[in-house]
């Protein structure tokens, strides 16, 4: 049971993790496993190699609490697979009411964070100032062309790990700014989609779905290599300065509702509502902007659907503790 349920809140953050502008680190910190899923990782270190390479299998699987590692990386992983085509979709052609969602539960998120931390004083305020203003300043930033050659493939993915384990900073949109975001999910949908071709006659599809996976095999090599680098800065930091860094966290969560904003991304709503136009002319974008749909009742009602997400979890969060 608590393997499946460990998989379910890897699943949440996996689901997180696809959407340029939401954090699987947004979502650890909700369902209240963010602390014990960096130390996880941080602790793969000398001593886990030491163990490994003396053969203390048991030891070392205890030693990087294996088994919450293996159902959360399970639980992304597989929401990852299958969510990258429909979040895809989501966007495309319901931008508006996704941003909404999201967009109230990033709201209540920081909420709760803030409430959890006591003590307030001028100093903790300028931390939580000094996290919103680099959270916008980062979310504000504008995508770029990149290569598409292996080498930078490795680097887009220890970067953007490193995103994805901070709340407020989406690991996908660290993909989008660098060029990637596209590039990415095209190769999961292509590894997914042609895998039948390995055991069928279609030579060209199985190429195709070779070449994606030497792709994301690059692209999990460095993720692998950044998040083990990262994760021991991040729990140095919790450790000794924990209160400041939840702060600071929090407060990147704040900036980041600058992206979520359900209509900060106007050419996304216009291509939505008219299949015809033509994202790459701004002429044709501006004029039929002012003939879509807002949908403020539809976003308002999927802003309420998060907010009180993120707040029955919380709630259950509470009542499970008061039992134990």
């Amino acid at each position: 049971k608590d393997f499946f349920m460990i998989a379910v809140k890897g699943a949440c953050m996996g689901a997180a993790d696809v959407i340029p502008g939401v954090s699987g680190g947004t979502i650890a910190f909700i369902m209240g496993i963010y602390d014990k899923f960096v130390g996880s990782i941080a602790s793969i270190d000398a001593e886990a190699v030491r163990l490994l390479l003396h053969g203390k299998f048991r030891d070392f699987w205890k030693h990087i609490t294996g088994s919450f590692l293996l159902a959360l990386i399970a639980g992304i992983g597989t929401s990852v697979v299958c969510l990258a085509g429909l979040m895809q979709m989501l966007l495309r052609d319901f931008p508006i009411q996704t941003w909404a969602f999201f967009f109230g539960l990033i709201v209540a998120s920081s909420i709760f964070i803030l409430r959890g931390i006591s003590g307030w004083r001028l100093r903790e305020g300028l931390f939580l100032v000094a996290g919103v203003v680099l959270g916008v300043t980062i979310c504000t930033l504008s995508p770029t062309q990149t290569p598409e050659a292996l080498w930078f493939v490795f680097l887009s993915g220890a970067i953007a790990i490193c995103a994805m384990i901070l709340p407020g900073i989406s690991g996908s949109f660290i993909l989008l700014i660098l060029g990637k975001y596209q590039f990415i999910m095209s190769n999961i949908t292509a590894c997914v989609s042609n895998i039948g071709a390995l055991w069928g006659a279609s030579g060209a599809d199985a190429a195709i779905f070779w070449n994606s996976a030497l792709v994301m095999a690059v692209f999990l090599v460095g993720a692998v290599c950044g998040i083990i680098g990262f994760s021991k800065f991040l729990h140095w930091l919790l450790a000794r300065w924990h209160k400041e860094t939840l702060i600071v966290l929090a407060g990147f969560i704040i900036g980041s509702l600058v992206k979520v904003w359900p209509w900060s991304n106007m050419e996304a709503i216009v291509c939505s509502q008219f299949p015809e136009a033509d994202p790459m002319n701004e002429a044709m974008i501006q004029t039929l902007s002012s003939s879509v749909d807002l949908h403020i009742g539809g976003a308002v009602v999927f802003a309420l659907i998060g907010f009180s997400l993120v707040s029955g979890i919380e709630i259950a969060s509470k009542i499970i503790g008061q039992k134990k």
